[in-house]
């Protein structure tokens, strides 16, 4: 018996297996690259290679900022926000926390928990100064493998100011620092000062961090990055195992509950969707003023689910609206459509 959460992020696929006794069986990750669905299928498939050691698949649980996206793709029993995924998966681990910082790809967050209770949280807004992204970025500008970076940081003698309030202004100052001699061990420990200072003055404005600190999330890797924030909160800094893959086991431990609850067949579609040829259409819904853009998940050929209808006309009914998208697009434009009304959106 086994629970399977997936974490779809903008950057990264995090996948993780428990038991039933809450062990992490597997755990896993997939670069998106733009392209989620395969990257969701790329790790179901390494998973299916695994899947003798990880026992049948009773529950799903999915999260992340694409959780609807793959939540239609592998067919999930439970789907979560990014928030509390990571405050249940943190909790697996170090289940005194009380301050929980996450940085991942595309998006950083703080979660604070008081008396084992989620009290409070904020997230990054547009800028993705300080996220793993940038970091990548960074890394590939200097061709230093970003697996060095936290040693390297470790061997600066004088860790140059860096501005992290915008990757713009970032990277113009790393440019600046380096033109000016600045070593790139240097150069690496204040990037690592800047995306901790960002941090703390944006997205952890105004909380209280408290210790026990835990850092998650694929940045908490950078030893760098880690020994920052230990020196501008003084105090220590807890990184769990598995910390890239935090909000996939947060949600598999959610899954495994929704599990003991109910007698109801997991909506798991399989590791064979894994092998599946699926693709992503749209479909634009006029029919309302809420002008809905459809995302259409096609399994080869044929409509699997609808996503972003916010009447939800469209996802109890997903193949209507594949023929609805295939005579839209055969239609010359101009040519009126078909009438389509469910009685739910405005006229």
């Amino acid at each position: 018996m086994a629970y399977l959460g997936i974490d779809v992020g903008s950057v990264t696929v995090n996948f993780a297996c428990l038991d039933a006794d809450g062990a992490v069986l597997a755990a896993l990750t997939e670069r998106t690259q733009g392209r989620p669905i395969e990257a969701i299928q790329g790790g179901l498939a390494r998973l299916e290679a695994r899947e003798s050691g990880l026992g049948r698949v009773e529950a799903v649980g999915v999260t992340g900022s694409g959780r609807h996206l793959g939540a239609a793709v592998v067919g999930a029993d439970v789907v979560k926000n990014e928030i509390t995924a990571h405050y249940v998966g943190a909790a697996r681990f170090v289940p005194d926390a009380r301050t929980i910082i996450e940085i991942g790809g595309q998006d950083s967050k703080i979660i604070v928990i008081d008396d084992g209770m989620l009290a409070d949280f904020a997230m990054n807004t547009a800028c993705a100064a300080g996220t793993g992204s940038f970091l990548d970025q960074q890394a590939a500008r200097l061709n230093i493998p970003i697996e060095d970076f936290g040693r390297l940081a470790r061997q600066a003698r004088s860790p140059v100011r860096i501005s992290g309030t915008c990757t713009v202004f970032a990277e113009a100052d790393m440019i600046h620092k380096q033109q000016a001699g600045a070593a790139a061990e240097d150069l690496i420990a204040g990037l690592c000062d800047a995306i901790v200072r960002n941090y703390l003055h944006n997205v952890a404005r105004g909380k209280a961090i408290r210790p026990v600190v835990v850092f998650q999330g694929g940045v908490a890797g950078n030893v760098g990055v880690r020994d920052a924030f230990g020196r501008a909160l003084d105090s220590d800094v807890v990184v769990p195992p598995h910390h890239d893959a935090i909000g996939a086991i947060g949600a598999a431990i959610l899954a495994g509950e929704w599990r003991q609850g109910t007698d109801t067949p997991t909506a798991f579609k399989g590791f064979a969707i894994a092998e599946a040829q699926l693709e992503a259409a749209e479909l634009h819904c006029g029919d309302c003023v809420n002008d809905c853009d459809v995302t259409l998940i096609l399994r080869d050929s044929e409509a699997l689910a609808c996503l972003n209808d916010h009447c939800g006309k469209w996802s109890e009914e997903p193949e209507a609206a594949h023929r609805r998208a295939a005579h839209s697009r055969s239609v010359p434009a101009g040519e009126a459509r078909p009438p389509t009304s469910c009685g739910r959106c405005a006229s």
